[in-house]
């Protein structure tokens, strides 16, 4: 006895479930991968400038950071930036969140580069 499938009560729910998480998951890649890439990029500043410490004061490094990051558009101040120096050690830390807007819902995510070492 052969069936329609309409009789049987199967549908393109489940295709259409898909779909949409398929959708979901690109808009997230979308507006994430961006600022996952930018903040990379202000990591290896920070790594980069602080490896340089023995040529540049501290005013130049956090000089350097925040120019870096008004370039990639991410929202760092001087208050964000700590560097601290020790006798022959030198670390940079670099604190901020960067909203990244959602229909309906703005994701808050927070970012923390520390880079420490000697200074030459």
């Amino acid at each position: 006895m052969l069936r329609n499938r309409r009789e049987r009560g199967e549908g393109q729910f489940g295709c259409l479930v898909g779909l949409a998480i398929l959708l979901l998951a690109g808009l997230i890649a979308y507006r994430m991968i961006p600022v996952k890439v930018k903040a990379a990029e202000l990591r290896d500043t920070v790594v980069d400038e602080s490896k340089s410490a023995g040529q540049h004061n501290d005013k130049q490094i956090l000089a350097n950071i925040l120019t870096k990051a008004e370039q990639l558009e991410l929202p760092v101040t001087d208050k964000d930036v700590k560097i601290h120096r020790r006798a022959s050690m030198i670390t940079v830390e670099v604190e901020y969140t960067v909203p990244v807007p959602f229909p309906g819902y703005t994701y808050m995510w927070d970012f923390k580069h520390r880079a420490e070492n000697p200074v030459f």
